[in-house]
């Protein structure tokens, strides 16, 4: 693994995180939740898939993050629409994640 990776690999692991606890208690709330629901789930994924590949060394690393950047962004936008602090931690950590990406993919 690069080692040059390892900053954006823990920005992803929180974003997957975070989006995973807001994911969950968005479930509790009520139905005006479920575009961020959904971009939770989006942003979890890709958070996964680009951990894996700068894990891995993938030659599409690069490519894989800078989508990965655009979809943190829209997450962290919806998120930080809503008052829950669930989805302030997720935004956070979203635009965190999407700043450690573009590094990576430039």
């Amino acid at each position: 693994m690069n080692a040059n990776y390892k900053e954006c690999i823990q920005a992803c692991l929180s974003c997957l995180e975070a989006c995973n606890v807001c994911y969950h208690a968005c479930l509790k709330e009520d139905e005006k939740m479920a575009k961020c629901i959904e971009l939770d789930r989006e942003c979890a994924e890709i958070c996964s898939f680009a951990v894996n590949a700068m894990q891995r060394t993938s030659i599409f690393a690069k490519q894989i993050c800078a989508l990965c950047a655009e979809i943190c962004d829209a997450c962290g936008t919806e998120c930080k629409s809503h008052d829950h602090q669930h989805c302030q931690d997720c935004a956070e950590a979203c635009f965190r994640c999407a700043e450690e990406c573009r590094k990576m993919s430039a």
